[in-house]
């Protein structure tokens, strides 16, 4: 019976490893992003700690592991067993997740411009002069990283 026990765990250590290998190029649901948040947000956690992570409205809670589940089988969560409990981790981080949407959104939608995505919220009319002018120093400090890099 410890032999069995001791098998399963390393299948699902090896299984786990395999996981963390591979980047996943799938996008997530609204579902699955609305759990993966709380995932990010907790770090490592239990199921319950996530559940009660997630913002609101909030799933049901087995709602949540089947959600967990998706994301795991997806690569973005793995897990670490713990006497029948698993701890949750993410695998993929939320900036590299969200350098991931904003360039699919770029693409898809701006023909991959800098320029025309800037202008689309530019003429929004929604920023302030607080941020034109923190968005004027973003980029001339990103100006001047270049003109020292040459």
């Amino acid at each position: 019976m410890v032999i069995k026990y001791l098998i399963i765990g390393l299948i699902q250590n090896l299984t786990s490893m395999a996981r963390k290998k591979q980047e996943p190029t799938t996008t997530l649901t609204k579902a699955e992003e609305q759990v993966m948040q709380a995932v990010w947000q907790v770090g490592k956690g239990f199921a319950g700690d996530i559940a009660a992570a997630v913002e609101e409205p909030k799933p049901a809670y087995r709602t949540v592991l089947t959600e967990i589940r998706i994301l795991e089988q997806k690569g973005f969560v793995a897990h670490k067993d713990f006497n029948g409990n698993n701890q949750y981790y993410p695998l993929v981080s939320r900036e590299a997740y969200k350098g991931r949407m904003l360039g699919t959104l770029m693409k898809n939608y701006f023909s991959s411009s800098y320029t025309s995505l800037v202008s689309f919220f530019l003429d929004g009319g929604e920023v302030t002069n607080e941020e034109l002018e923190a968005l004027s120093r973003i980029i001339e400090e990103k100006r001047k990283g270049k003109e020292d890099q040459q």
